[in-house]
């Protein structure tokens, strides 16, 4: 672990641990902040303001108590997303729908996007575009492991909304997957001929 107990007081934190620590966890965490920010200006607010209090509790991190240094640090990173678009967004996060009506609307696209090669970052660049409601239960439930009872009670939503955001943000990747895979298929076939 970069930091050693006696660098990880309150009063007097090692400067060069603590630069040492955000050079080694800086970039991932940026990625993580992203994935629920959607703007890279704002992931970046995020980022910097996650830091801090990772700064200022360094000192109460038990590795036996919380798990891993990296475990750690992206639930914190992941809190502070989520007060920030709860903070910054003017709208409700989350419209809750009435559930016979989304029960009516979630009905899931059998269209069948494999075969598709994306690099990390055109997936970020997906999960990015999708609404900030979607965004967030999907980084919660998939990237997360939440279950959709615990992202309710985050959120102060209802489950049956939880799951018809995860639903919609699905549909929403399948069909963006879809129109990458055809515009790829396009230029396969243009270069051919």
């Amino acid at each position: 672990m970069i930091f050693s107990r006696k660098n990880t007081s309150a009063k007097s934190p090692d400067l060069a641990s603590i630069g040492k620590l955000y050079d080694n966890h800086a970039p991932w965490l940026l990625a993580v902040c992203l994935r629920y920010t959607g703007k890279r200006e704002d992931a970046e607010d995020v980022l910097h303001d996650g830091f801090m209090k990772i700064i200022r509790s360094i000192g109460s991190f038990h590795e036996k108590q919380t798990g891993s240094l990296e475990a750690w640090m992206r639930r914190i990173m992941v809190n502070t997303a989520l007060n920030y678009i709860r903070d910054h967004k003017k709208k409700k996060m989350v419209t809750e729908i009435d559930p016979v009506l989304e029960q009516m609307q979630d009905q899931d696209d059998n269209d069948d996007p494999g075969g598709c090669d994306l690099s990390q970052d055109q997936l970020l660049s997906l999960i990015c575009e999708l609404p900030d409601g979607y965004r967030t239960v999907f980084n919660l439930f998939v990237m997360e492991d939440y279950s959709h009872k615990e992202i309710a009670k985050l959120l102060e939503i209802s489950e049956n909304t939880s799951k018809s955001q995860l639903s919609k943000a699905r549909n929403f990747l399948r069909k963006r997957l879809l129109e990458y895979q055809n515009i790829t298929n396009y230029a396969k076939a243009e270069s051919n001929r």
